[in-house]
């Protein structure tokens, strides 16, 4: 396994097993992701596409970065985080959203410039009320949120939240009118038992099943064995899933919904890693941790999206 993980801040090489499916052919180095798995999952190569002068994304959607502070932070340190936010240069074409924790979400909004949105790290599953230590979506969107993540692995594996509950708690978010970053990932020993694309697929299902719409939802593609461990997915790695995500959406939603869902990556992201994986066709922003608690890096990693305008 130690071949197909990259090590954050390192280059990153070509995994010699990308963990997807046991049953999937060896990747041709010519004509990489243009098979077939278990002849239903299509990876097609970004050379099968039209032409384009630009590194440009496959998706239709803005440039999408999010910073999810976690169980981080104080009220000195988040002011220092936020003067660092509202100084620094940040290219237009990118959608910027942070996560702070929930008691500081107001001191946030009341500092922080408007270029950068709010989002919630969690909500309940529907209306507020008699639910201790939880928040409603009618708190967050009082309190200034635009978004709310869901379905990240740490509640999913820490605290236990199964993939139709959070399922449910999309459905209610967006009926609610807040945007959904919805994360999805497999861990170590799923990436190893060639389980990666079923578990990323029965997670998407849940959404599937209960959105009333994917208009204001984006996928976040978190590996967990990436998250918070200095290792991250390889630019293959990720853009392999991205472009089986992309295809999954295809088939069991909608070809529209599929061109207007942005796919992002997190996972150990940082400043020097960012370029790389952005110019992958199908990564359309990143979903970023430990980095997105450093102004400087968080700016970086927002202003990666020029790399998808390098000249191909």
């Amino acid at each position: 396994m130690a071949s197909s993980l990259t090590t954050a801040g390192t280059q990153p090489s070509a995994p010699s097993f990308s963990g997807l499916r046991r049953t999937c052919p060896k990747l041709d180095a010519a004509v990489s992701f243009s098979h077939r798995v278990n002849s239903s999952v299509r990876l097609v190569s970004s050379s099968h596409r039209s032409p384009r002068g630009v590194v440009a994304m496959a998706g239709s959607g803005k440039f999408f970065v999010g910073g999810n502070w976690k169980c981080n932070g104080t009220k000195d340190t988040i002011t220092k985080l936020v003067s660092d936010l509202n100084t620094a240069t940040l290219e237009s074409d990118v959608d910027v959203v942070v996560s702070p924790p929930f008691v500081y979400i107001d001191q946030v909004k009341s500092s922080l410039t408007d270029r950068i949105e709010i989002s919630g790290q969690n909500s309940w599953v529907g209306k507020g009320g008699a639910f201790t230590g939880e928040i409603s979506v009618e708190q967050l969107k009082d309190i200034g949120c635009k978004w709310v993540i869901l379905g990240h692995s740490e509640r999913r594996h820490v605290i236990g939240e199964k993939d139709e509950f959070i399922g449910k708690k999309a459905a209610y978010a967006l009926s609610e009118g807040l945007g959904v970053i919805a994360c999805i990932g497999e861990k170590l020993e799923e990436r190893e038992a060639g389980k990666t694309f079923d578990v990323c697929f029965d997670q998407l299902k849940a959404f599937a099943d209960a959105v009333p719409s994917w208009d204001k939802v984006v996928v976040a593609y978190e590996p967990v064995w990436a998250i918070g461990t200095g290792k991250v997915a390889s630019p293959q790695q990720a853009q392999e899933v991205h472009v089986a995500v992309r295809d999954w959406l295809k088939k069991n939603v909608s070809e529209e919904v599929a061109s207007k869902t942005r796919i992002i990556y997190g996972g150990s992201v940082n400043g020097g890693n960012c370029a790389e994986l952005a110019k992958e066709e199908d990564i359309d922003g990143f979903l970023v941790g430990g980095a997105s608690l450093k102004g400087p890096e968080f700016a970086t990693i927002v202003n990666s999206v020029t790399s998808k305008k390098v000249a191909a």
